[in-house]
């Protein structure tokens, strides 16, 4: 008698050989083109430039001493040339105007204009008071047009901009003792005595120890720290003179 094969019953649960993995069903979500950039696949997302760089927001060193734009002295107001210009002016002008009104009303003119236009008719052109007159004459012209044509305010030291249009200004006084001040921290310096221009800053020392040249080049450096550190528009030529002079 041959064994029957097992049917299994339809109504219990299926044996291992017949059963399947369960796979979670994937609920269906957005299209690519509609999620966020961060959610999208890699090949999906959209390509984005690469970071440009603007040479024109480089920004100097600090240190550099080049930093900066290059500014000019301000111009002076002139106030006491224009001041004493339009005084003479003005009294001469009135005076003048005021003998023609009295002229026109029928009195007679004053002495100083009837004297004036007598010297000015009688005497040559080679005359002394003639020339020395031009040449005062010459002379006030030349020093108006040189007022006119420089900045003047000597006394000032433009400093370097961070940004153009702006300007700013060193007493030469304040520079001079900014590095008188760095010239006493050298070791060796007694007394120093300092002297800023335009083109060369003089610096003068006196050495109560150590060996003067060595002293001579510390203060050299030094000195030209402190004038880099002043950010001057034009920074003077630093000169240098010890002698030395014990205690």
């Amino acid at each position: 008698m041959t064994s029957e094969p097992d049917v299994p019953d339809r109504g219990g649960a299926p044996s291992s050989r017949h059963r399947a993995a369960a796979v979670p069903a994937r609920e269906p979500g957005p299209p690519a083109h509609d999620r966020p950039a961060h959610d999208r696949p890699a090949q999906d997302r959209p390509a984005q430039d690469p970071p440009t760089h603007d040479p024109s927001a480089h920004d100097a060193p600090s240190g550099a001493p080049d930093a900066g734009y290059r500014t000019r002295r301000p111009w002076s107001a002139r106030r006491l040339p224009t001041a004493l210009v339009a005084t003479v002016v003005l009294v001469a002008a009135g005076a003048a105007l005021i003998d023609v009104v009295l002229v026109r009303a029928g009195r007679p003119a004053a002495l100083w204009r009837r004297r004036l236009a007598d010297e000015l008719a009688g005497r040559p052109v080679d005359d002394v008071w003639v020339l020395a007159g031009a040449a005062a004459a010459v002379a006030l012209g030349l020093w108006l047009i040189v007022l006119a044509l420089t900045p003047g305010l000597r006394h000032w030291l433009p400093l370097r901009s961070p940004e153009p249009g702006l300007r700013a200004s060193l007493d030469r006084d304040g520079a001079a003792d900014l590095l008188r001040d760095a010239a006493m921290r050298v070791p060796g310096v007694g007394a120093a005595r300092v002297r800023v221009r335009r083109r060369r800053a003089k610096a003068r020392a006196d050495v109560h120890f150590r060996d003067p040249r060595q002293v001579k080049d510390d203060l050299t450096a030094v000195l030209d720290e402190e004038r880099d550190r002043m950010a001057l528009a034009r920074p003077p030529r630093i000169v240098v003179r010890v002698r030395r002079r014990p205690r």
